[in-house]
């Protein structure tokens, strides 16, 4: 590794957690946050001072935004972990048209765009890696989740097609599929629903952001090369 590496969503748990892992292993990294800035200002007091080379402020919800982003991105990268997200509960028949949008830009759009932004040199390098942090609803769906769930899908065909696009240029693009990890998106569950969860889990705990960032290193070894389209579950087989 030892390369440049912009993480969006860098201010959630799970992204301070990747964080916090690739900068121990030498990477300069470039920090994407939306509003956070004081969980931002935590990371960076744990992180060595080199190893920051930009914080980018950017809110994923309209295209614009998407867009005002991009222009900000100064500094060229070889990879990137896309950890940027929220979730959405309630009935389909409840959720307003507005809020599916704000899922789809957030989730879908921004990953294509910034994707497509950087991919060229990506090529131009010969090398690079992008990683979406997915969710196991991408693949099984999540009853009053349904709007989440079609997103975390949509990411899954993206990693998996895209994957087959780049792999001749030697760019990787693999996705990670968390279970229940103990962040605070799962607030709007009840002690006792929690608890429920960790019944269903055979390895009877909640996840850490630690084992998602512990995956993404694992992509991010030049040993893992050959592993192409591939979303690894992370989430202690609880399905």
């Amino acid at each position: 590794m030892n390369e440049n590496c912009l993480i969006i969503g860098a201010s959630g748990e799970i992204g301070m957690a990747i964080a916090n892992r690739l900068a121990s292993e030498g990477n300069k990294l470039v920090l994407h946050y939306n509003k956070n800035y004081k969980t931002i200002e935590t990371l960076l007091s744990q992180l060595p001072e080199e190893s920051v080379l930009d914080v980018i402020y950017g809110d994923f919800k309209t295209s614009s935004g998407i867009n005002k982003f991009i222009e900000s991105m100064k500094i060229p990268v070889a990879n990137v972990v896309f950890s940027s997200g929220k979730s959405h509960y309630g009935l389909l028949q409840d959720t307003t048209e507005d809020v599916m949008d704000e899922m789809m830009h957030i989730h879908v759009k921004a990953p294509w765009m910034i994707s497509k932004q950087l991919i060229p040199n990506m090529i131009q390098q010969k090398q690079g890696n992008i990683i979406v942090i997915s969710s196991i609803w991408g693949d099984v769906g999540a009853s009053c989740e349904v709007v989440y769930s079609s997103v975390k899908g949509a990411q899954n065909s993206f990693i998996k097609s895209l994957a087959k696009e780049l792999g001749r240029s030697n760019i990787s693009v693999n996705g990670i599929s968390p279970g229940f990890i103990d962040t605070k998106m799962n607030n709007e569950f009840s002690e006792e629903e929690k608890k429920i969860i960790i019944e269903q889990i055979p390895l009877n705990r909640a996840g850490h952001p630690k084992d998602v960032a512990h995956a993404v290193s694992f992509l991010l070894d030049n040993r893992s090369n050959y592993i192409q389209g591939e979303i690894i579950n992370v989430s202690g087989a609880w399905s």
